[in-house]
């Protein structure tokens, strides 16, 4: 098979679609990131990239705090709003109908419609060129109660999750396998026994 060859580029994909939240919960704003993920698990650690014209890059540059807010399918429009919306002159919570609730260990809402967010906390910053990027260790998350099984496990499958790649927003699919489960040993059957 012929492959061609391009110039570097922002070709990775999926990446999520979040919300990232920040300022204060009087006082709040909201921005469209791409351009997160994880860096570390212990501590645990992401970042995001923000260009610095972005209303939102100067807050979360002074107050050093931010929350990821995961999307669902349900929720691509204001999702998408929120990144062409500019939060100087536009209140993107009262245009998308989001509502925002106190965080535990951050200043900066969750989103009450998001299944999951990540209360993150800045340790560094760097100009990379277009964007700034800001690594965080995320301090705390919370989760939505209803996809929490009796176990306590997260389902995250049951959420509807938004996937965004290469200019287009996507659901994603169906669940393929766990982690490990191309090594995982299958468990032996036991035959019944006999009567006697």
């Amino acid at each position: 098979m012929a492959k061609q060859f391009w110039k570097g580029s922002t070709l990775l994909a999926p990446v999520p679609a979040a919300l990232v939240t920040c300022g204060t919960i009087d006082e709040p704003n909201v921005l469209t990131i791409g351009w997160t993920g994880i860096v570390c698990t212990r501590p645990p650690m992401t970042y995001i990239s923000v260009r610095p014209e972005r209303h939102s890059h100067d807050i979360i540059k002074k107050s050093g705090e931010f929350v990821i807010n995961l999307t669902t399918s349900a929720m691509c429009r204001e999702t998408d709003l929120c990144g062409v919306k500019s939060g100087k002159d536009t209140d993107k919570f009262a245009l998308c109908g989001l509502h925002t609730v106190p965080a535990q260990k951050v200043a900066p809402p969750l989103i009450e419609e998001c299944p999951l967010s990540l209360e993150c906390r800045v340790t560094d910053e760097k100009l990379l060129g277009s964007h700034t990027m800001f690594l965080a260790e995320i301090v705390g998350i919370d989760a939505d109660e209803r996809f929490i099984d009796s176990k306590g496990k997260l389902n995250l499958q049951q959420c509807g999750l938004m996937a965004f790649a290469h200019g287009e927003y996507f659901a994603l699919g169906r669940k393929l396998g766990d982690f490990g489960f191309s090594v995982r040993k299958k468990k032996k059957h036991r035959k019944p026994p006999k009567n006697s």
